[in-house]
């Protein structure tokens, strides 16, 4: 694996899975496999899980890291090519991003959509001017589009606690105060239907994904129908693809609560976290001992860990 930052960087998706297991079971059992390797985290964005969890996961590899939240700790940095640079933005992506491949082995970016233009987003272009420039692994600790480590969490935390081979997995809309981005439902989605589950994808009319990334899952729009016999409900909410970055509604029905999760199959609830409880899910849900939200956010530790060991192998 050179860069990690969708389910088609991963050429073989089984086996991958059983080293998270070897990893989760042994985390310490390779502590020197990231010895004398550097490792730097850049964050255009908040976090918590992600920043938390990768560093972990590095220093469990016996990797030195680096933590720099870019336009806080740095100099802002101009992203777009043929600019007059006589603003606040000191700094161009193409020598920072060459610069910090210098002094690190890996480069770990989040970087979230601004939500008003759907094709400059969906250019991910600031993961990919890395990939160009740095002449390093880039690791995507979630981009404008995808967010795959997180996603590999959640296929490790369904495998962990699956009671058949090809559980039904529904990722359902839930209302939000904010435009939120739509790159933890389109990920989730890829990595489901590569993980060969049963998906469902459901929402209001108006918050269809992106098709390139719910291929393989069956869009459901009547609610109930889509909650009868889950196995697992993805909670996650996202703005609108077709109209882009907007709000269509808020309708509490949409909420995760006991009335929906009791026409499922005993289901476990999963959330990427943060989590607004009493408009995305109700307390009596994520309180109840069928939430599994925080052995999926432990998990995070599991997915980078297993990644950046893949990547070490070939530097």
């Amino acid at each position: 694996m050179r860069h990690f930052t969708s389910v088609h960087d991963v050429l073989h998706f089984q086996r991958l899975l059983q080293e998270a297991v070897e990893m989760k079971n042994n985390p310490f059992g390779y502590a020197t496999a990231g010895q004398h390797r550097t490792m730097c985290l850049l964050f255009f964005n908040s976090s918590l899980r992600t920043r938390l969890s990768t560093q972990k996961a590095a220093q469990n590899l016996g990797m030195n890291t680096m933590v720099l939240n870019i336009n806080e700790d740095s100099w802002k940095m101009e992203t777009q090519f043929g600019v007059v640079m006589n603003g606040d933005k000191a700094e161009h992506i193409k020598e920072a991003a060459a610069v910090i491949g210098r002094y690190c082995d890996i480069i770990g970016i989040r970087s979230f959509p601004a939500l008003k233009n759907r094709a400059e987003d969906y250019a991910d272009s600031i993961i990919n001017q890395f990939i160009q420039y740095a002449g390093v692994p880039i690791v995507s600790m979630e981009s404008a589009i995808r967010h795959p480590l997180q996603s590999f969490a959640d296929i490790i935390t369904i495998e962990q606690y699956k009671k058949k081979a090809r559980p039904k997995v529904l990722l359902a809309w839930a209302p939000h105060c904010r435009a939120l981005p739509q790159s933890v439902p389109n990920s989730f989605a890829e990595w489901a239907v590569a993980a060969g589950y049963e998906v469902v994808v459901t929402h209001p009319e108006g918050y269809e994904l992106n098709p390139a990334f719910t291929e393989g899952a069956v869009i459901e729009y009547d609610r109930e129908k889509a909650y009868r016999g889950a196995d697992f409900v993805y909670a996650k909410n996202w703005s609108s693809y077709v109209h882009y970055g907007k709000i269509l509604t808020d309708d509490p029905a949409w909420m995760v609560s006991h009335q929906n999760m009791t026409l499922t199959n005993q289901a476990k609830f999963m959330h990427c976290l943060p989590v607004r409880r009493n408009l995305v899910v109700t307390d009596s849900i994520i309180d109840s001992s069928d939430s599994i939200v925080i052995e999926e956010a432990a998990n995070r530790v599991v997915s980078a860990q297993t990644v950046l060991w893949n990547i070490l192998k070939y530097l």
